[in-house]
C-alpha cells in the first residue's frame, strides 16, 4: 500500500482523495498540505488525514512515500524537484510545467533521484479512447488524416476576480492549461507527436481573467493535421473526432469524468455513395482518477519509470508553449521537443 499525500486541497484534491480512499488495496491518502488549513480541516478529518503546516515539513516525514500535486499550474515544476529531493514519488496534476525548462527540469530531477513521477492526464485510462488507440493500431481505421477537439465550459464565470485561475501567468493561451491539455494529449496519444502549430487567443467575454477563446491549428509529425478549441465561456462542452482513411470515430458529451460512450462509422467500400450510419459502443463503468492513481502506485512497486525528459507529457509542455507564443506573435511555431 502505498501511502500519498495529498498537496493541494481545493475542489480537486478533494475529488482526487474521495476516488481513492477506501477504494484501493494499492494507494492511500494518510496526509496533506494546504495553504489554507483553517478550510481543509474538516474535509481532514473526514477522511483521516493528518494535516501538515507546510509542504516542506510534509516532505520531511517518513510516513509518506508520495505525494499528490493538486496545486496551481506554476507551483507544480518547482514542488516535483522539492519532492525528487526528498525522495518522494510524485503525481502531479497537468500540466507538470509552463515552460519546456522547468517542465524538463523536474522530469530530469526524478530520473537523477529515482522516484516515479506521473501526470494526471486520466483521458488515458478512458476505455473509448483505448478502443480508438486499438483500431488505430491493428490497422481498422486506416492512417489517421486529421483530429478535431474541444474542450469548453464557464470556467471563466466560476472564480472570483482575484482567484489565481485569472492570473495570466497561470493560464497561458486561455483554457489550454486547464482544459485543452487534455485533449492536446489525448490527439498525442492517438497520433504522435506535434511538429507545428498556429493559434489565437483572446479575452472576449469579461474586462478581466485570462482569455476565454482560443483556437489552434496543427500539424503532426506524420503529416495528420488537427484543430482544437478551448472556448471558457460558454456552456459546458467537449468532443474529439478522428478522420481516417477508412472512417471516423468520435467520442464527446458534457460531462467528461464519465465513462465515455464512443461511435465508429466506418466506410463501405463497395458502396461509396451510401451513408452509413456510425454504430454506438459503452463500455462499463469506472473511475480514471481511481485508474490513474493505481497505475502510479504500480509503477512504484515495480520500479518502471514513467515520465522521463523525453516522454508525451514533456512534449504536451512543448505545445502549449509553442501555442502561447503563437498566440501572441500571430505566426506558426515549430516545435522544439
Amino acid at each position: 500500500m502505498i501511502k500519498a499525500a495529498i498537496i493541494g486541497m481545493g475542489n480537486w484534491g478533494h475529488n482526487l482523495v474521495s476516488q481513492v480512499q477506501g477504494k484501493s488495496q494499492q494507494i492511500q491518502f494518510i496526509a496533506g498540505a494546504t495553504r489554507t488549513p483553517e478550510k481543509a480541516q474538516a474535509f481532514a478529518n473526514e477522511f483521516q488525514l493528518k494535516l501538515f503546516d507546510s509542504y516542506e515539513s510534509l516532505l520531511a516525514s517518513d510516513e509518506v512515500d508520495a505525494v499528490v500535486l493538486a496545486t496551481p499550474h506554476s507551483l507544480h515544476s518547482e514542488q516535483i524537484i522539492a519532492a525528487a529531493k526528498a525522495g518522494k514519488h510524485v503525481f502531479s496534476e497537468k500540466p507538470i510545467g509552463l515552460d519546456l525548462a522547468s517542465a524538463k527540469a523536474a522530469a530530469q530531477a526524478c530520473k537523477d533521484h529515482d522516484v516515479v513521477l506521473s501526470v494526471g492526464y486520466n483521458w488515458r485510462f478512458q476505455p473509448a479512447l483505448r478502443e480508438i488507440h486499438r483500431l488505430i493500431e491493428n490497422g481498422s481505421l486506416g492512417r489517421i488524416l486529421h483530429m478535431e477537439g474541444n474542450f469548453c465550459g464557464p470556467s471563466a464565470y466560476r472564480f472570483s476576480k482575484d482567484h489565481w485561475r485569472h492570473v495570466k501567468e497561470e493560464g497561458p493561451a486561455g483554457g489550454m492549461t486547464g482544459r485543452g491539455v487534455h485533449v492536446l494529449d489525448a490527439m498525442i496519444y492517438l497520433s504522435g507527436r506535434v511538429e507545428q502549430v498556429t493559434a489565437q487567443s483572446y479575452r472576449l467575454a469579461q474586462d478581466f481573467g485570462i482569455d476565454d477563446t482560443t483556437s489552434m491549428l496543427m500539424r503532426f509529425e506524420n503529416g495528420a493535421t488537427g484543430y482544437l478549441g478551448t472556448v471558457i465561456a460558454t456552456a459546458e462542452t467537449w468532443r474529439l473526432q478522428v478522420f481516417c482513411a477508412n472512417g471516423w470515430v468520435k467520442v464527446g458529451d458534457i460531462e467528461h469524468l464519465h465513462t465515455w460512450g464512443l461511435k465508429v462509422c466506418m466506410i463501405d467500400r463497395e458502396k461509396l455513395t451510401s451513408k452509413p450510419h456510425p454504430v454506438e459502443y459503452t463500455f462499463d463503468n469506472m473511475s480514471t482518477e481511481l485508474a490513474e492513481l493505481e497505475y502510479f502506485a504500480q509503477c512504484i512497486e515495480q520500479g518502471n519509470k514513467l515520465v522521463l525528459p523525453n516522454s508525451d507529457p514533456i512534449h504536451n509542455v512543448a505545445v502549449l508553449e509553442a501555442i502561447n507564443a503563437s498566440s501572441v506573435n500571430h505566426l506558426p511555431v515549430r516545435i522544439s521537443q
